[in-house]
């Protein structure tokens, strides 16, 4: 194998290089659609198959996806190829008083690629375009652990019965209330739970720092 940069894996990279393809939001889709949503297997450990991440340019994850189905079968290499993810995850934000959920991307610029490596298929799906690299392990990539793909395919799949917030919030931040009866009043988060999608913020009332409590949907950066 030749030598390949070890390549960070963080939420926020890829490259931008090329226009988005990327899946437009949605507002909430009926349950039976979203059943229809193939739920990739677990991590099997008895087979000679293991997930590895792919570095793709941002935005064209699903193209790289349909790339490597064509590639492995003209080039024959169909049955060292197993499943082919990109996680994703369901959000949901407050828009004109309606909340509406969507789908984004868990790691936008990464695809998870489940295969029987051997020299053959790491050059294979290195040269499949837009794909820039193996994420770790230099020149021999580094499987994920059962751990880190069970993880991975648990959190798409919570996110399916209870959506995410889609924004987040860190203590400190500035903030402006848009629903409940302190809308439109400006204050500053003093505490984030992230579990229960709650925040504490610090509104002034009356000349004096009074904490409210409220939902991630019910806030908005200022």
């Amino acid at each position: 194998m030749e030598a390949e940069d070890n390549v960070q894996f963080d939420e926020q990279a890829g490259h931008h290089e090329e226009p988005s393809d990327e899946q437009p939001e949605h507002v909430e889709e009926p349950a039976a659609e979203a059943a229809e949503a193939e739920q990739p297997a677990g991590y099997d450990e008895s087979s000679p198959k293991k997930w590895f991440i792919i570095h793709t340019y941002s935005g064209f994850e699903n193209k790289v996806a349909e790339s490597l189905r064509t590639r492995a079968d003209a080039f024959g290499f169909a049955d060292k190829i197993g499943q082919i993810l990109i996680p994703t995850e369901e959000v949901v934000e407050l828009r004109n008083g309606k909340k509406v959920t969507s789908k984004r991307l868990v790691y936008p610029g990464y695809v998870l690629v489940e295969m029987e490596m051997n020299d053959a298929l790491w050059h294979e799906v290195k040269n499949t375009p837009r794909v820039t690299g193996f994420v770790g392990g230099g020149n021999a990539p580094v499987p994920l652990s059962a751990d880190e793909v069970n993880q991975i395919l648990y959190r798409q799949a919570s996110s399916a019965e209870r959506p995410r917030p889609k924004m987040t919030f860190e203590k400190n931040d500035a903030v402006r209330i848009i629903d409940g009866p302190f809308a439109n009043f400006s204050g500053k988060v003093d505490e984030v739970n992230t579990e229960r999608g709650t925040l504490r913020v610090m509104v002034t009332i009356f000349v004096r720092a009074t904490p409210v409590e409220l939902e991630f949907l019910q806030v908005e950066k200022s």
